[in-house]
């Protein structure tokens, strides 16, 4: 039998308040889950967004440098065992070719994600950071390019790198070993993202949501991290299947059970930057929109090639054309504005940083 809505009120409004709850009261409010709870998260998590940064939405626009991966993660589509997936790698020509074209549709951000590609150094990696920094001053750039040592990600700090986005995946010891190959370590990937907020960057975590093997109290263990590693960007998106892995019979997540933790972070951390996902747009046709209404406040629309969009293959069926291409900026807009937001111009930088610069002399 289901639980009051009084008794899910309480821990909802104690989520807001205390911006924090015990890992039963987080499970407990994902199990129970149900329409009238969820209406009530949805309208305190848009009232903190609200609160917070107004009905702003930010843009980051995404480039899929490499599809190359020495990893061998079960659920992606790039792990280094699918001799299916044609591979593919961006000159730096090609990469400052998508930031000039980003910065002219008014894109103050700049996300370089791929594949653990041992092709890309962190030499190479840094000079091409400097080479956007130099020419696009004024933007911020994100790196997403998945582990590596303290001293790598200093190097990239050095050159300019403003923002790492890491996904944990899952904080769970168990779920993880489900999910990963035996040579890669959950206390490996949070190490990573420990070094990188002692380095400064604006770190990103984030997680999937109805993975294989995943329970309530595994997400609610994810929720307790975010507490303990308090980062300055979550990115959630439900678990879509590709049909080159081992897990490609698995049913995919649901976009209802990652709207509610949308909700729930966006009370766990009020100030964060919270990503309307690509894959929560795959996965329902208004799906960022929705995300949006859960306290969601960024999107990434896509700056890679045309020809490389579907290439970069983490899970099938990947928005790739349309409304996620950059260059749709006004069919863009207008999909914000219907959801009652619009789009903000400048990096979007995390509350903290912009107090900080604030207080600089």
């Amino acid at each position: 039998m289901k639980s009051s809505f009084q008794e899910k009120k309480k821990r909802i409004d104690r989520l807001e308040r205390e911006h924090c709850l015990t890992l039963e009261d987080y499970a407990f409010l994902l199990r129970e889950r149900d329409e009238e709870s969820t209406a009530y998260l949805r309208e305190r998590a848009d009232a903190v967004r609200r609160a917070v940064f107004g009905p702003e939405v930010y843009l980051r626009g995404l480039i899929e440098f490499t599809n190359v991966c020495r990893n061998d993660c079960l659920y992606c589509g790039l792990r280094r065992s699918n001799g299916k997936i044609e591979r593919y790698r961006l000159s730096e020509e090609e990469i400052l070719s998508c930031c000039s074209t980003g910065y002219a549709l008014g894109y103050r951000t700049f996300v370089l994600q791929g594949g653990e590609d041992p092709s890309f150094s962190p030499e190479r990696i840094a000079a091409l950071v400097r080479a956007i920094k130099e020419q696009f001053p004024e933007a911020a750039v994100t790196l997403s390019v998945g582990e590596h040592p303290y001293e790598t990600y200093a190097l990239w700090k050095r050159a300019g790198a403003d923002r790492y986005f890491l996904r944990h995946e899952t904080a769970n010891e168990a779920h993880y070993r489900l999910l990963h190959p035996e040579e890669m370590s959950l206390a490996h990937r949070k190490q990573c993202l420990y070094d990188l907020k002692v380095l400064g960057y604006q770190v990103g975590c984030g997680f999937m949501v109805g993975s294989p093997g995943q329970t309530e109290e595994a997400l609610a263990e994810d929720l307790l991290f975010l507490t303990e590693l308090e980062p300055e960007m979550v990115g959630i998106g439900p678990f879509l299947p590709q049909h080159d892995t081992p897990f490609r019979e698995e049913p995919k997540g649901s976009a209802e059970e990652t709207l509610f933790l949308l909700g729930m972070i966006r009370l766990l951390l009020p100030e964060a930057l919270l990503p309307a996902t690509t894959a929560l747009g795959t996965l329902h046709p208004e799906g960022r929109e929705l995300g949006l209404r859960f306290g969601a406040n960024v999107l990434m629309p896509n700056l890679s090639p045309r020809e490389t969009r579907e290439k970069y293959a983490i899970y099938d069926n990947k928005i790739c054309t349309g409304d996620e291409a950059a260059e749709c900026r006004e069919c863009l807009a207008r999909r914000v504005e219907g959801a009652g937001y619009f789009i903000a111009e400048g990096r979007g930088d995390h509350r903290r940083f912009l107090k900080e610069e604030a207080k600089a002399p």
